[in-house]
């Protein structure tokens, strides 16, 4: 339909107003204007056979295994009145039977009840099916055993309603793959060779199964040691595809409980049996499933990815294996020192996402790190030397006496420090994990996973030392600044300078005491968390909120058990006031406190540390796993990722699309496709040649 055509019929309708069908919504209306035409002595706008496939199938939509000219079959069932053209009204009432729960059974029955009288007559449905069956197709008996059943005998023939014609329709196909069968297995041996089995197969499933599967046809011929197909192999393939909705929910939960994301053959079976009221999947059935899905990958252990190619009929070959041999060649073609070099990048692009993960998790929580700092720093066991009395009434003194800037005192070198801290801490405990995990089944024993966390904590007292103690003198600054008038405020560059090389890893002792275990902690309850707790695995991928509750959890035991250490700490590397204790070590510093102010002060600062530590390496962690998700090392694979879950797998199930045309269009086919696989490719009669046809086939000729 020309512009200048739609500008008209929009001002005439505008003027004069328009009748518009109840049920046609304004998207479906605006299919049949952008491809109606105008009767020139009418004026009426109207469809011929080629806009209807236009409309219907537009040029870039994905056909699968179907031609686009086979739509032209629907072209007659929107024809209501046999007129060789569809009009709006036609269109209307098209697209209103797409919206049907039972669209395509019922679109295949109108295409062969010829006389439109609500029953399909056998000559007709014979007839038509002739007229459109492919020149080579495999020869089908209409007069079998079977056929009698649902017509009748030549002599009782009888019309088939619309329920019982699509009971027929469903079972035709098991029909003509048992009588291609018989046709092919001339000896009668029960055995047809594997190209035989392929032709049956292309002539009647083709528009049903992916690229994968067609490929490999006969292939089938291996899952025995016959080099022959027997009549139970053809009729397990086709129970197999049948069911293939239910193959793939079964597949998805068993994937979703393994922990690699990958299954055998028996995990398959027992989760059909706990899925299914029965036993609904044969040995054999589930041979030619796992004989299918792992021509590619033949360890007996598969992925979702590796059923992708037989359950997905979109699947056009994306050169998955082919893509996975290139990467092994190239893998095998780099050097030792390009391998190392490629390493290296990795790990440095990781420690530049761990530091501004780190750096964004300390921002986060700065102000909780400077309460507990002045809390651990507070000495003496009298209640009246003491200048705070709780986390809470630190935090309000400080805002107080320091205003709300007074919260993120130190906060530069903080973050300036922690980000190579955290850089360093997440970059090698993934190293060692990596290192310990087993490359098949991705599992690390747990005293590795302590290993590979107490590594980390200990490789990041480089940057942890000096960062804690200039952090540390600055964070107290404001309460000397307060209790000695005139003391003036220094930076961390002037703290760094006159605490020298040395005076930096004061208290070193103590901050690998504390970083160790706390890493060692920390690290392995994230990891089970997030695996035992919210179900991560490699077929199921956390949200953030996930991340960030897991983090927080896992930060907990590991703050709070190691507050002692971080008190001792803390002691050594404050720098004394008039009238304060001063240690001299680790052992001293320890004996001093117990001595003085008793066991409980090990503890002070616990809770503050708790809620700094915890939401800290939640948000650090999570931010950490975000970062390398939505910003991965350029030129790594990408991890795939598949819905998993009772609701996800359901919903995973591909719903039916009826907001096109062309989606129910296409499913309507697949059911009349089960008929030949060349229905429908014959071109259609244009409009005068239509109405030459006989009544019979939809024409206008008597």
């Amino acid at each position: 339909m020309s512009a200048s055509t739609a500008v008209k019929a929009a001002v005439k309708e505008s003027l004069l107003g328009s009748e518009e069908h109840s049920g046609l919504s304004a998207s479906h209306r605006a299919f049949f204007l952008n491809n109606a035409k105008k009767d020139d002595h009418t004026g009426e706008l109207y469809m011929g056979p080629d806009e209807f496939i236009e409309a219907i199938a537009p040029p870039n939509e994905d056909y699968h295994k179907i031609g686009r000219d086979q739509y032209g079959l629907l072209f007659r069932v929107a024809d209501r009145k046999g007129t060789g053209r569809v009009t709006i009204g036609d269109w209307a009432a098209f697209e209103n039977l797409l919206l049907k729960p039972d669209a395509e059974y019922e679109i295949a029955f109108r295409l062969f009840d010829i006389d439109r009288t609500g029953n399909v007559k056998y000559e007709d449905f014979k007839r038509l099916y002739e007229r459109n069956k492919g020149p080579d197709s495999i020869p089908f008996d209409w007069d079998c055993e079977w056929a009698k059943l649902y017509i009748g005998t030549k002599s009782k023939r009888h019309t088939l309603s619309y329920p019982e014609f699509s009971q027929m329709l469903r079972g035709l196909q098991g029909e003509r793959i048992r009588q291609a069968f018989q046709i092919f297995d001339e000896d009668g041996d029960g055995y047809i060779e594997p190209e035989e089995f392929a032709r049956i197969i292309l002539d009647t499933t083709k528009h049903k199964l992916s690229n994968h599967l067609l490929e490999n046809l006969t292939s089938l011929c291996n899952i025995s040691t016959s080099s022959r197909i027997s009549y139970a192999n053809v009729r397990a393939f086709q129970n197999m595809i049948a069911e293939m909705d239910l193959v793939e929910l079964i597949i998805r939960q068993a994937c979703k409980k393994s922990s690699d994301g990958k299954i055998t053959r028996t995990e398959f079976l027992n989760e059909a049996a706990k899925v299914t009221r029965f036993s609904s999947f044969t040995p054999m059935e589930a041979d030619i499933l796992f004989h299918f899905a792992s021509l590619d990958e033949p360890s007996g252990r598969l992925s979702l990815s590796d059923f992708a190619k037989v359950l997905d009929a979109s699947w056009r070959g994306r050169g998955t294996a082919e893509e996975s041999r290139q990467r092994r060649a190239l893998g095998a073609a780099q050097t030792p020192t390009q391998s190392f070099i490629l390493q290296a990048a990795e790990s440095a692009y990781n420690f530049v996402l761990g530091s501004a993960a780190g750096a964004f998790g300390a921002f986060m929580v700065y102000p909780i790190d400077l309460v507990k700092t002045r809390m651990q720093n507070q000495r003496g066991a009298d209640p009246g030397q003491r200048l705070y009395k709780n986390s809470v009434d630190c935090f309000r003194k400080v805002i107080a006496n320091e205003g709300v800037r007074g919260l993120y005192s130190g906060v530069l070198p903080q973050l300036v420090g922690v980000a190579p801290e955290k850089a360093i801490k997440l970059t090698v405990n993934d190293l060692v994990r990596n290192f310990f995990t087993d490359p098949k089944t991705h599992h690390i024993p747990w005293g590795y996973e302590v290993l590979a966390g107490g590594s980390a904590g200990a490789c990041q007292v480089v940057f942890t030392n000096p960062l804690e103690i200039v952090k540390i003198r600055l964070q107290v600054q404001g309460e000397v600044a307060k209790a000695t008038e005139g003391a003036q405020k220094r930076s961390a560059m002037w703290i760094v300078k006159n605490l020298g090389l040395a005076g930096l890893y004061k208290g070193a002792s103590a901050c690998l005491l504390r970083d160790v275990p706390f890493s060692a902690i920390y690290f392995p309850t994230y990891s089970h968390l997030k695996k035992d707790v919210f179900g991560e695995s490699p077929t199921k991928k956390l949200g953030v909120v996930q991340l960030l509750t897991a983090g927080a959890i896992a930060g907990m035991p590991a703050a709070y058990l190691t507050t002692p250490c971080d008190v001792i700490k803390t002691r050594l590397q404050v720098e004394a006031r008039k009238g304060d204790t001063s240690y001299t070590g680790l052992r001293h510093a320890a004996t001093t406190i117990m001595k003085e102010e008793g066991f409980r002060a090990f503890f002070k600062g616990g809770p503050a540390r708790i809620l700094r530590s915890s939401p800290q390496f939640g948000f650090t962690l999570a931010a950490y796993e975000v970062l390398q998700s939505s910003l991965p090392f350029p030129g790594k694979a990408k991890k795939e990722h598949v819905h998993t879950g009772v609701a996800e797998v359901l919903s995973s199930l591909r719903e039916k699309d009826v907001t096109s045309p062309h989606a129910r269009s296409r499913n309507a086919l697949k059911v009349i496709l089960d008929l030949d696989e060349n229905f429908g490719r014959i071109k259609l009669p244009d409009q005068q040649a239509w109405k030459a046809l006989p009544k019979f086939l939809g024409g206008g000729k008597s």
